[in-house]
C-alpha cells in the first residue's frame, strides 16, 4: 500500500477514535464510530485476495447495522426525554436497543458471529488493529452508559460470550480463529463486571489489550498462521516459543501471570454482590479457554515437525526484530504483584 494512503487511513482510524472518546454528544460519538470503520475498511482489502474482500464487506454490513442501530436509538432517545448527551439515556427501549447495537460492534455472544469469519480473510497486522484499537471507542461507549444499561441482560450476555468463546475456540486450529473466539471470551468478562465496576472493566479492557498485542506480535514474528507452523517454533527461537506459552497461559487466567489478575477481581466483586452462582459459572466457563490455550501450548513446546536433515544444527530462518515484543511480554507476566497500585489508579 501507498505509503501516503496508510497514513491517511492509520491517522483516520486514531481521529475516529479520539472523536468518540472525547464527545458528550452522541452525533459526535457516532462520527466517530463511522470514520473508525471506513478507516479499517481499505486496510482490510489491501491483500487483493477474494478472501480479504468477503472479510471487509462482512465487517462493513455488520458495522452499518450497528451504527443504524446505535443513531436509531439515540433518536429514539431524544425524543422521549429531548437530551442528546451519552449519560442521558434514560429511555428504556432506547437502552435495549443501544445495549444490542453495541454488542455487534464489540462481537460479544451472540452476536459474534461475524468476527472469526473476518479475521480469518485478514492478514496478522490488520488482525491486531480489529481486536485491540477497534474495541475502544465502543467500549468507552459501554463504559459510559454502563449504569443505565439492563444489568440482566448484561449478565445473560457475558454468560453467554465466555461460554461460547471457550467453545468455538476448542476445535479450531487457525490461530485467527483461535485468537477471535478468545477475544469473545475476555469481552464478556468485561460486559459481566460493566455494572458493578467501571474501573475493573477498564483494568480488564487494558490488560485484555496487553496480552492481545503481545499474543500477535509474537505470531507476526513467527509468521504463523495455525498450528502446525507454531509446531517448528521451538526449534527456529526457543526463547521466543516460551514466552509465547507464558503468553497463552496468561490469556487463560493462570496465576502468577497478568491475565489472572482482571478475573480474581471480577469474581471477588460479583461475590461482594451476592451471585455466587454467576461467579461459579463464569469461572467454570474460562476452562474451557483454558483447555484450548494449554492444547496450544502443547503443541508449542511437546510437539516437533518431522526433521530429516542430516545435521544437528536446527534450521533458522531471519525474521523480524521487535523492539516492543520484550516490554510487552514482560508486561503480560509480571504485572499481578502490582495488583494494589493498580486498583488505587482506577479508584
Amino acid at each position: 500500500m501507498n505509503p501516503y494512503a496508510l497514513s491517511i487511513l492509520l491517522s483516520s482510524l486514531a481521529a475516529g477514535t479520539i472523536t468518540t472518546l472525547s464527545s458528550s454528544h452522541w452525533f459526535l460519538a457516532w462520527v466517530g464510530l463511522e470514520i473508525n470503520t471506513l478507516a479499517i475498511i481499505p486496510l482490510m482489502t489491501k491483500m487483493h485476495h477474494p478472501r480479504a474482500t468477503e472479510s471487509a464487506t462482512k465487517y462493513f454490513l455488520t458495522q452499518a447495522t450497528a451504527s443504524a442501530l446505535i443513531l436509531f436509538s439515540t433518536i429514539t432517545n431524544a425524543w422521549a426525554t429531548g437530551e442528546w448527551t451519552i449519560i442521558a439515556m434514560n429511555d428504556s427501549m432506547s437502552t435495549l436497543i443501544l445495549t444490542i447495537a453495541l454488542a455487534i460492534k464489540l462481537g460479544i455472544a451472540p452476536f459474534h458471529l461475524w468476527l472469526p469469519d473476518v479475521m480469518q480473510g485478514l492478514n496478522l497486522t490488520t488482525c491486531l488493529i480489529l481486536t485491540t484499537w477497534q474495541k475502544l471507542a465502543p467500549m468507552s461507549l459501554m463504559i459510559m452508559t454502563g449504569h443505565q444499561l439492563n444489568t440482566n441482560l448484561l449478565i445473560t450476555m457475558a454468560m453467554l460470550s465466555t461460554i461460547l468463546g471457550g467453545w468455538g475456540g476448542l476445535n479450531q486450529t487457525h490461530m485467527r480463529k483461535m485468537m477471535a473466539y478468545s477475544s469473545i471470551a475476555h469481552l464478556g468478562w468485561m460486559t459481566l463486571i460493566l455494572s458493578f465496576s467501571p474501573n475493573l472493566t477498564t483494568l480488564n479492557l487494558m490488560i485484555y489489550l496487553m496480552l492481545t498485542s503481545s499474543m500477535f506480535l509474537m505470531m507476526m514474528t513467527l509468521t504463523a498462521t495455525n498450528m502446525n507452523k507454531l509446531s517448528t517454533s521451538w526449534l527456529k527461537t526457543p526463547l521466543l516459543a516460551s514466552s509465547m506459552m507464558i503468553t497463552l497461559m496468561a490469556l487463560g487466567g493462570l496465576p502468577p501471570t497478568s491475565g489472572f489478575l482482571p478475573k480474581w477481581l471480577i469474581l471477588q466483586e460479583m461475590t461482594k454482590q451476592h451471585l455466587g452462582t454467576v461467579s461459579t459459572l463464569m469461572a467454570m466457563s474460562a476452562l474451557l479457554s483454558l483447555f484450548f490455550y494449554l492444547r496450544l501450548s502443547y503443541v508449542i513446546s511437546l510437539t516437533t515437525a518431522p526433521n530429516t536433515s542430516n545435521s544437528n544444527m536446527a534450521w533458522r530462518t531471519p525474521h523480524n526484530q521487535m523492539q516492543t515484543l520484550p516490554a510487552m511480554i514482560t508486561l503480560t507476566t509480571m504485572m499481578l504483584p502490582i495488583t494494589p497500585t493498580l486498583l488505587a489508579m482506577l479508584s
